[in-house]
């Protein structure tokens, strides 16, 4: 070991047992400033520094001295010195050598002198730290020359020494500023046997990270580093977005530093950044995750089939991340523990409880070579769909853009587009079960009955307007309105899945509105059917301005606010339903459970109550119109009493009910009933327009006054 001069050997008597804040550590650095200013004025070149969390020293080249590079060493008794020799000492616990271009852009803004300064912490740390990271030694040095050193041409060489450890080591940096967050931008790792040289463009905190090595790892120049520890909570969305998104400042930082890969360990995910910089090969990569936290870049064209997850990333997609990096392309990788939302309840089971975003610096959309992952799991009796999160608001699960291929203890996910995936499995009940084995046969039943349904109102809908609009009169219009509604919420579902299939996010977005906004407004239309006829039937001698507008107004106004209300809170998306034949059907609709029953079930439940009441009084007085003309001895015609009787179960909107009693074991029968009965209610509502066409005009007439009910039924 090279001799010391006494008057540059500083010895710390104390150091810092327990941990280090890291804001602490930034203003014991920043501190060292007005210290070089008062050894200036003392002229003093080298001087100790001893704190409560840190030891250190201060050199200063004086004006008019020579500029020369310099290296401070620090030795395993805690003595820091600065050394004479041009080459580091390499019997030094560590060293660094600053270079002559760094002491020039110090003497540039202090005024013709330099200066430097170094602390060696213990144990820094955030307040609340878990072991996802492992600082070679503890040790943490921060540098100053109360200048900005950064984009150096001549880097500063740092060694750090170490005994023979399994692990990988890599130098990283801290601008101080914050939360501890190490980068390896600006630094160089060179690993010799028992040290570590790192070569760093600019000046801050330094340390080395090492991270234990795990017997997967396959490819050392694409194995990056694994995750020590994962979060036992669970993450808020938000921050996963936000994480995510953080990736992208980190891609620039690896682009000028020219490496090809990099891990990534946050508070809440693990992953890797991979770049392909500019004029180099665009090509197909594959990310392979381990179960023992190990994420590698992989070079075979076919995903790995022993990873826990594995993600092919296309040539077209790095295509599209150089058109808008400037010819650069870029993948940022992050798995998440346990995404969910604050007051998430238990409708459905992420599997695995792992999710994994995917970020390329650019809008990844509407692929053609698809974005292909595989998931590994156990036998699960459950059904599987791969689903995927824009990122944005709550965590809200869609199948939009992905299709799912179940293999054996495998399932590929194969999107269209980049954002956070994960797989939903649902729980086998038997329940689900005898809905699955009758759901291929539900949907042809509903798609004939509402192909029938919407042919035959479209001829209703061309006898009244072409033939009868004349002579109609309030409820023949209110009547032709309802058919508009049923009409355009079966041409809705008709076309529902095959717009769904398209995957085009927009598109499915609208033909769910449509058909909710259809369905609600039906809904509306049998309520004022009813309410029509308690008003000219039961009440009577009643008279209201504009009549026909008015209810006209409600019928198509009132289910607006909710369909706006749901489709600006992004509720409109993609479902899946697995058939037991491996059919998978998708369809537009509302996905949340909760706006569902609330909105769907609840609003059909007050027309259900209102239209239930109209429906007995008015079949309470044909009964008692039946009574009396049997007394007084007429014949009256049973078939078209029967006929209106149906008509009005029908024109209510009572068949809807049915969904009440799907429950338990009259589950599959009551589907079946709700199915045939509001599939081909279009149909019946025909029949009943058209044989009863005359005697809607008499019962329903616009003169109130002169209706006698008795003999309305006749």
């Amino acid at each position: 070991m090279t001799s010391h001069n006494p008057t540059t050997s500083f010895t710390s008597h104390v150091t810092t047992n327990g941990y280090t804040d890291p804001s602490k550590a930034s203003v014991a650095l920043d501190s060292l400033e007005s210290k070089m200013e008062e050894m200036k004025q003392s002229n003093k070149s080298n001087q100790a520094i001893v704190t409560e969390d840190a030891v250190g020293l201060l050199h200063v080249q004086a004006k008019n001295t020579e500029t020369k590079d310099i290296n401070i060493c620090y030795f395993s008794n805690n003595a820091m010195v600065v050394e004479s020799q041009t080459d580091l000492n390499t019997n030094c616990s560590w060293s660094v050598k600053i270079s002559k271009e760094a002491f020039d852009k110090s003497r540039l803004e202090n005024n013709g002198s330099a200066f430097v300064g170094v602390l060696r912490f213990k144990n820094i740390v955030n307040k609340d730290e878990t072991n996802i990271h492992t600082v070679l030694n503890n040790e943490v040095y921060g540098i100053t020359m109360r200048a900005k050193i950064s984009n150096l041409t001549e880097n500063i060489d740092m060694v750090f020494s170490h005994n023979d450890t399994d692990g990988n080591l890599s130098c990283v940096s801290w601008d101080g500023k914050g939360r501890l967050n190490w980068t390896t931008f600006g630094c160089k790792s060179e690993i010799n046997n028992n040290s570590i040289k790192c070569s760093c463009s600019h000046l801050t905190f330094f340390a080395v990270l090492m991270t234990l090595n795990s017997q997967t790892k396959e490819n050392t120049a694409s194995h990056l580093d694994p995750e020590l520890t994962t979060t036992n909570g669970y993450t808020d969305p938000s921050k996963a977005s936000v994480a995510l998104d953080s990736l992208e400042s980190k891609m620039e930082e690896m682009k000028q530093s020219n490496k090809s890969n990099q891990a990534i360990v946050t508070e809440d995910a693990v992953g890797l950044l991979h770049v392909q910089a500019k004029n180099t090969e665009t090509k197909d990569i594959n990310i392979c995750y381990f179960s023992n936290n190990a994420m590698v870049v992989e070079s075979q064209t076919d995903l790995n089939t022993n990873c826990s997850w594995s993600v092919k990333i296309s040539k077209e997609a790095f295509d599209k991340s150089r058109l808008e990096n400037n010819g650069s392309a870029f993948v940022g990788v992050l798995r998440f523990k346990n995404i969910v939302n604050k007051d998430e309840t238990n409708i459905h089971t992420v599997l695995n409880n792992e999710v994994y975003g995917i970020t390329m610096r650019a809008k990844i959309s509407n692929l053609t070579e698809n974005i292909d992952m595989v998931f590994s799991h156990n036998d699960t009796d459950g059904n599987l769909s791969c689903v995927s999160w824009d990122g944005k608001g709550r965590l809200n699960w869609t199948t939009f853009g992905c299709r799912t291929e179940i293999n054996n203890n495998s399932i590929k996910c194969s999107c269209s587009h980049l954002t956070f995936f994960a797989v939903l499995m649902t729980l086998n009940s038997q329940t689900n079960e005898n809905t699955a084995l009758h759901l291929e046969s539900l949907t042809l039943i509903s798609s004939v009955g509402c192909g029938i349904s919407t042919f035959f109102m479209a001829i209703a809908l061309f006898m009244h307007f072409l033939l009868r609009k004349a002579t109609s009169n309030q409820a023949t219009k209110i009547l032709m309105n309802m058919f508009v509604a049923l009409c355009l919420l079966n041409a809705s579902f008709l076309s529902n899945e095959s717009i769904a299939n398209a995957q085009d996010n927009g598109a499915c977005v609208f033909i769910a509105l449509v058909l909710h906004y259809s369905m609600l407004a039906s809904f509306t239309w049998f309520f004022i059917q009813a309410l029509h006829m308690y008003l000219w039937l039961i009440r009577q001698n009643i008279t209201i301005t504009n009549y026909m507008r008015k209810i006209t107004v409600l019928g198509w106004a009132c289910p607006a606010p909710i369909v706006i209300f749901i489709v600006s809170a992004e509720e409109y998306k993609a479902v899946t339903l697995n058939a037991t034949s491996g059919k998978v059907i998708r369809m537009c609709w509302i996905t949340n459970p909760y706006i569902y029953y609330i909105v769907n079930i609840g609003y059909y439940a007050l027309v259900f109550i209102f239209t239930t009441g109209i429906f007995i009084m008015i079949a309470t007085r044909i009964v008692e119109a039946r009574n009396i003309k049997a007394s007084e001895g007429k014949r009256k015609t049973f078939r078209k009493q029967l006929m209106m009787v149906l008509g009005l179960f029908l024109l209510f909107g009572l068949t809807w009910s049915v969904a009440f009693f799907s429950y338990g074991p009259m589950l599959i029968p009551s589907y079946y009933i709700f199915t045939v009965l509001n599939s081909f209610q279009g149909f019946f509502l025909f029949l009943y327009y058209y044989h009863i066409h005359d005697d809607i005009a008499g019962i329903f007439s616009d003169d109130p006054e002169g209706i006698d009910f008795n003999s309305s039924v006749a």
